[in-house]
């Protein structure tokens, strides 16, 4: 999750990993049934790699976002502005074993246009909640500072303040050969809490914000998306999706009105039980 860094003006030898990290995508995403879901990570996998760090089942995604006591990013993302960013702490693995010493990421994320970026430092929990919570300085190198004080300043500037967690279960692939620019993602059990804001609370509060038989399916490319991705997507009549997981967190939990972000349960019907198929099997039968 960290880049190289030959970085000998910070004091640190050259095969010292950086802690920080930096990267433009282009996103598309589609909300599809994980049934459906498990059935295109199979075809994809014709194709495509598992990220090496995306173990059989996935693993867990954590992100604790900031925003304004007015919800200035959430109206941002709402308006469509064309430049808009949010900040959260992310933490990738279960919660049960969280500790100060636990790595996360500090992470801003932003819109620029059609692009999105990202840049984070990975820092101990207990660091990165004395950065975001407690707005202190905290120790870093030289090439780290530009990143630290951009964080510092939107804390104390934007007075932000946690306003909800989100969590899933990921599965990640990755393109090879000529797509090595490509990431699919598959998120289900998406589910979140706007109270409780530590990772390592015990009986934490949380509930389904998108409906725990859907799964968000994301494309993320550093250009242009391949084009047997395209006609995957036609052939399953996907359709893209104008989602956020922060967005949808911020209304299930009624902090602020539904939008045309808002995934509503009554759009995503679960698929009929065995009990409730019997009868149409029934009838069938007897028809023939």
């Amino acid at each position: 999750m960290s880049q190289a860094a030959g970085a000998e003006e910070d004091g640190q030898p050259l095969h010292v990993a950086s802690r920080l990290h930096a990267f433009n995508r282009f996103e598309l995403k589609y909300l599809v049934p994980v049934e459906e879901a498990a059935e295109i990570r199979d075809e994809l996998g014709e194709r495509m790699d598992r990220d090496l760090n995306s173990p059989v089942g996935g693993y867990g995604v954590w992100s604790l976002y900031y925003d304004t006591p007015q919800l200035r990013f959430y109206w941002e993302k709402i308006e469509g502005l064309k430049f808009r960013r949010k900040l959260r702490i992310r933490h990738y693995g279960d919660l049960d074993t969280v500790t100060d010493d636990s790595p996360v990421c500090v992470e801003i994320k932003q819109r620029v246009n059609r692009v999105t970026q990202k840049r984070r430092i990975t820092l101990p929990y207990g660091v990165a909640r004395r950065l975001c919570d407690g707005r202190e300085m905290v120790d870093h190198s030289v090439k780290e500072s530009a990143f630290i004080q951009e964080v510092l300043d939107l804390i104390v500037r934007l007075n932000l303040q946690p306003a909800a967690i989100t969590g899933y279960q990921r599965e990640a692939l990755v393109g090879r050969d000529a797509d090595t620019g490509l990431r699919v993602t598959f998120d289900r059990r998406v589910r979140g809490r706007d109270r409780d804001f530590h990772f390592g609370t015990s009986t934490p509060e949380n509930r389904f914000t998108i409906p725990p038989h859907m799964s968000v399916m994301e494309i993320k490319v550093n250009e242009r998306t391949p084009h047997w991705i395209t006609d995957l997507a036609a052939r399953r009549n996907l359709n893209l999706v104008r989602i956020s997981k922060y967005v949808q967190s911020v209304e299930a939990f009624g902090l602020a009105p539904r939008s045309v972000f808002h995934i509503n349960e009554a759009d995503c019907p679960p698929p009929p039980s065995p009990i409730e198929q019997q009868p149409h099997t029934l009838l069938k039968a007897g028809a023939q």
